[in-house]
């Protein structure tokens, strides 16, 4: 691994959510308003994933009050504090940039159900339970490189 790549997987999280174009999410955002916080949920459809590694992002899109709104969520920023799937979209686009210029009714994603939906569902924790694996060994790792007695000294 480069530097850059090491630097990715220490400064990342774990694991990330598995979520894909056209699902129906709730980002938990953590909100600084004076020297409260608060985590505040932004419910919507993802139209689009950029990036990989530590600058996937997600931009979701809502309409509030008859007003499109659109968020770009990088995925690995400490204030996000988790991504719920509400519902899983049956899509066939990458980037579903048309939901802009559509209003109402004609803005819904048909929900990906059925035999496909099972298969997708049993795919994603896999593949989470093979991020969870990867982070564990790295933990490991790293507790096993560094000196037994600097863990706790400062």
């Amino acid at each position: 691994m480069n530097l850059i790549e090491t630097l990715e997987a220490e400064l990342g999280k774990d694991v990330t959510p598995v979520v894909h174009v056209g699902d129906t999410v709730d980002v938990h955002y953590l909100i600084r308003e004076g020297d409260k916080e608060r985590v505040q949920v932004f419910t919507g459809t993802v139209i689009a994933m950029g990036g990989r590694g530590i600058r996937a992002t997600i931009t979701v899109r809502r309409i509030v009050q008859g007003e499109g709104v659109e968020r770009i969520f990088p995925l690995h920023n400490p204030r996000v504090q988790k991504v719920d799937l509400v519902r899983r979209g049956s899509v066939r686009r990458a980037k579903l940039y048309y939901l802009r210029e559509r209003t109402g009714k004609k803005t819904r994603v048909k929900e990906l159900l059925g035999d496909k939906a099972r298969r997708e569902k049993e795919r994603d924790a896999r593949l989470i339970a093979a991020m969870e694996a990867t982070a564990a060994a790295r933990r490991a790792a790293a507790a096993a490189k560094a000196p037994a007695g600097e863990e706790g000294a400062e």
